[in-house]
């Protein structure tokens, strides 16, 4: 059989296409799953409630499905859109248009299951609140698909943005994009949804803390979308900045390097970020007075968790920006690799590490306000020493940038 571009270009697609969905499915089943768990759960002790808590949780479920949705759809565009290209590096980019909607919608599926569950379970705790439940799991909810919305984004200019494909490197740029949109935003998608489930339950137990639990969940939310926000802006990056100039041999490792350590560096500090917003939705559910020191806390534990997500952006711009020279041998290529890989499996644990401190000490704050500056520091202190594993890869990542 003769392989020319047009088969290459179909195969992409099509491979493409089973990645979308292949990954989009994942997240909305499960969050779909647990919403549909604690709706079953629930309703066994309140049996009376079954029609609105199997309203809540089909509606909650549908929110769930929309990051799968936009999964399906670059799915179904790129087994039915006529992929067409100049040569046969414009699979590529089909290719990574999967990647970057499949992967995107894992953690928004899972991450908008948790505030419909908390809904159907608060929901049979405090009936008359219903309507404020429902409004705080849909605004919650809500939040959680943008990350798969950035996925969806990326994904659409890859397949129809028209960007020109000239060689092999710019094959490895656009694959290294779709790779980082998909990979940050998981875990952006997974921790904005603690954050809303804390608050559909905290309402259920209190509801006259509307207020003050939906600007908890706004904030808490809205700080881890900040992985996703940096891988969004690697993908740019990587898909319009011309490297056009820059020779194959290393280059093509430091593009597909900067989009791993961005896109996995994200990982952690966006479900780290999640688990501290989470705490303190619940901290001022159980006492109201506290909301003051416990955002403080709050801001201040998910800054920290930020921490290696920052290490990780700061590998990406030295790998895409820094100045490499041609070398046939593959010591260099693999070492640029290699500190993409080193910061972004680095990143992953201190981030969540750092968010299960911080989640700890709001949670303490809420019940001891008194003993704010006392937890806060003891809480700086223990996500300092969480963060020197991450510090660790950020040396070996540079020891290997500086050593090409």
């Amino acid at each position: 059989m003769e392989w020319d571009s047009t088969i290459w270009i179909s195969a992409a697609s099509y491979f493409g296409a089973g990645c979308a969905i292949g990954f989009g499915a994942i997240g909305a089943a499960l969050g779909e799953g647990y919403t549909a768990g604690k709706a079953n759960e629930n309703l066994s002790y309140r049996p009376e409630m079954s029609g609105d808590v199997l309203k809540t949780m089909l509606v909650g479920q549908a929110v769930a499905e929309s990051a799968a949705i936009f999964a399906l759809v670059v799915s179904m565009l790129l087994l039915f859109g006529g992929a067409a290209g100049d040569n046969a590096f414009h699979g590529i980019k089909y290719l990574a248009a999967g990647l970057a909607a499949g992967l995107s919608a894992v953690g928004s599926g899972i991450g908008a299951g948790y505030p419909a569950g908390k809904a159907c379970e608060s929901m049979v705790r405090q009936p008359a609140a219903s309507s404020q439940i429902t409004l705080m799991m849909l605004i919650g909810s809500a939040v959680t698909q943008t990350p798969a919305i950035f996925g969806l984004v990326v994904a659409m200019m890859l397949i129809f943005a028209g960007m020109a494909i000239e060689g092999a490197l710019d094959m490895w740029k656009f694959l290294a994009a779709g790779l980082v949109a998909g990979l940050s935003a998981v875990g952006s998608g997974i921790g904005s949804g603690l954050p809303a489930g804390q608050a559909c339950e905290g309402l259920g137990r209190h509801p006259e803390t509307r207020g003050q639990l939906m600007l908890l969940m706004l904030v808490g939310s809205a700080i881890t979308q900040t992985a996703a926000i940096f891988g969004l802006v690697i993908a740019f990056l990587l898909m319009f900045v011309d490297f056009g100039g820059s020779p194959y041999y290393p280059y093509w490792a430091a593009l597909l390097g900067a989009g791993l350590s961005t896109g996995l560096a994200a990982m952690g500090p966006g479900a780290g970020g999640g688990i501290v917003g989470a705490g303190a939705c619940d901290a001022v559910a159980r006492n109201p007075e506290s909301q003051r020191p416990v955002m403080t806390t709050m801001l201040v534990g998910i800054g920290t968790t930020q921490s290696t997500l920052i290490y990780g952006f700061l590998v990406s711009l030295l790998l895409l920006f820094g100045s490499f020279s041609e070398s046939a041998n593959y010591v260099p290529s693999f070492s640029l690799l290699g500190a993409g890989l080193a910061m972004g499996f680095g990143g992953i644990g201190p981030g969540i590490g750092e968010g299960i401190t911080g989640g700890y000490a709001v949670r303490q704050v809420g019940r001891l306000p008194e003993r704010a500056t006392l937890l806060t520091r003891t809480m700086l202190v223990g996500q300092a020493v969480s963060e020197s594993t991450g510090i660790y890869s950020l040396v070996v990542a540079l020891l290997l940038i500086i050593n090409v």
